[in-house]
């Protein structure tokens, strides 16, 4: 394979919901604690994440709603190195010096021009430019073969999920499935974007091989799967 081989890792409602509704103030890592049913067996998925690989791909968005430019005192340094999208951009210069002094490395994919880390001179964080449209293939066959990263696990939204999917660029899923019920049809789901509109499309959709299944404590659920593309 000459681009990074990646697995999905998401923690999801059993129907498919990874989040509690449909804006920012709810997130199932601030939620889930609160739900009885939910809150015992949660600390698995952490325990899973902890698992996954050295390097992390996700979105500035993510990154600011779980507060990340608000922070000022990181953790203990990180051996994980982040991959982050942010073309809006969402991330701020006091997020990119907590995230810099937290973690190994981050890659910043942008096709902003005037994204903040571009004024920043930290020697761990790296800027990959688009000019208007990121290039998913060759964003991850430059991770492997400029950056010598062999797999990288991606923790992003629906969109994003949607997104790498479809274009053949998710190899494996690791899912934990939590024993509850969201519901909403406007609350994100593990996979989002935009909705097929005919069967000449139907070729967008993945089919899985199932790799194993195994009951976690608590009514948790840990799912794996091989993408077939």
């Amino acid at each position: 394979m000459n681009r990074v081989e990646t697995t999905s890792f998401m923690l999801m409602s059993v129907d498919g919901k990874i989040s509690t509704g449909d804006n920012d103030s709810m997130d199932v890592d601030k939620d889930f604690p609160q739900i009885p049913g939910a809150a015992k067996g949660l600390h698995q998925y952490y325990e899973l994440e902890q698992q996954t690989d050295l390097y992390s791909l996700n979105t500035g968005r993510v990154m600011a709603k779980i507060g990340i430019n608000n922070k000022t005192n990181p953790p203990e340094k990180h051996a994980v190195s982040f991959i982050l999208i942010d073309n809006e951009p969402n991330l701020t210069e006091q997020g990119l010096q907590y995230l810099s002094d937290w973690l190994k490395k981050v890659f910043i994919v942008t096709t902003s021009s005037k994204h903040p880390a571009t004024k920043l001179n930290l020697p761990n964080i790296e800027v990959i430019k688009y000019s208007e449209q990121i290039d998913f293939l060759a964003l991850f066959t430059q991770l492997k073969q400029k950056y010598g990263i062999e797999k990288m696990t991606v923790q992003s939204g629906g969109t994003m999920n949607s997104i790498l999917i479809r274009q053949g660029l998710i190899d494996h899923l690791s899912i934990v499935v939590a024993p509850v019920i969201v519901g909403g049809k406007n609350t994100a789901t593990l996979v989002d974007g935009e909705s097929l509109h005919s069967t000449a499309e139907l070729a967008k959709i993945k089919p899985l091989k199932l790799v194993s299944i195994k009951q976690l404590e608590n009514s948790y659920l840990h799912l794996r799967y091989d993408v077939v593309n």
